[in-house]
């Protein structure tokens, strides 16, 4: 490329913490080694406190939601400025709802595992099509075995649920987000499922182990990571950098 030529420039509006993780590191090294592209990091400050009117001006721009990512805002910025968008902006807001998000899978046929529906209008609320048994529960008549996974409607809401059979032991472990070096805790007592809000019910799905988490999917290129899954044991994999490690 010659000098004089102007670079495409990548808007990256991504909160930090997701910015300076391996598997984006990942991405920007490939963009870097095309000579095409110049990455504009936004920063925290810049997409918590700043309008968006001062915000960077780019030619692409890369936003996707986490916590406490405001979205909203994200839109205002690509309706002002009209960058090309690596992620489209406005089909996020389904990714607040676990039920949205497996409905789009299952229009674009991407398998997912068998599940079921159980919503509740107020905490504890009595539903005639749910039945619970020590090994199983029941939702409109589809039956769920031991071990089965309990998932929150609300997708915000990270404490997924295991339930094992009386045969293994029964009790329930806890999935969380990262809290230090644990993911993940068992409760031996826990024998009965959540009552207090809605939930899909799902098979659980055996992954020797691993968990792969895809990060970016194109028509020619696609990046994931395969990681010990909080399933084993709950003990986070650190580098000594203190990073979570891969596999």
């Amino acid at each position: 490329m010659a000098e004089t030529e102007m670079k495409i420039t990548v808007g990256v509006c991504v909160m930090e913490k997701k910015v300076l993780s391996a598997p984006m590191g990942q991405i920007f090294d490939r963009l870097h080694a095309f000579g095409e592209f110049e990455v504009i990091h936004f920063g925290d400050k810049v997409i918590l406190e700043e309008p968006i009117e001062s915000w960077p001006v780019c030619d692409c721009l890369i936003a996707f939601y986490s916590s406490g990512y405001p979205l909203k805002k994200a839109e205002a910025y690509a309706a002002l400025r009209k960058p090309f968008l690596v992620n489209e902006l406005e089909p996020q807001h389904l990714l607040h709802d676990r039920r949205k998000v497996y409905e789009r899978l299952e229009i674009f046929g991407i398998p997912v595992p068998r599940y079921a529906l159980v919503i509740r209008k107020t905490p504890h609320e009595q539903l005639d099509y749910f039945v619970e048994e020590e090994d199983f529960v029941e939702v409109h008549g589809a039956r769920f075995w031991k071990p089965f996974v309990e998932k929150p409607i609300d997708a915000d809401n990270h404490h997924i649920m295991i339930y094992y059979p009386s045969s293994a032991g029964g009790g329930m472990k806890e999935l969380f987000r990262k809290v230090g070096n644990r993911s993940s805790e068992f409760h031996p007592e826990v024998r009965r499922v959540r009552r207090e809000g809605s939930y899909i019910y799902e098979e659980f799905m055996p992954t020797g182990g691993t968990d792969v988490k895809v990060y970016t999917v194109g028509p020619e290129y696609a990046h994931a990571e395969a990681r010990k899954s909080p399933v084993v044991d709950g003990v986070v994999m650190r580098n000594p950098d203190g990073k979570e490690e891969y596999l």
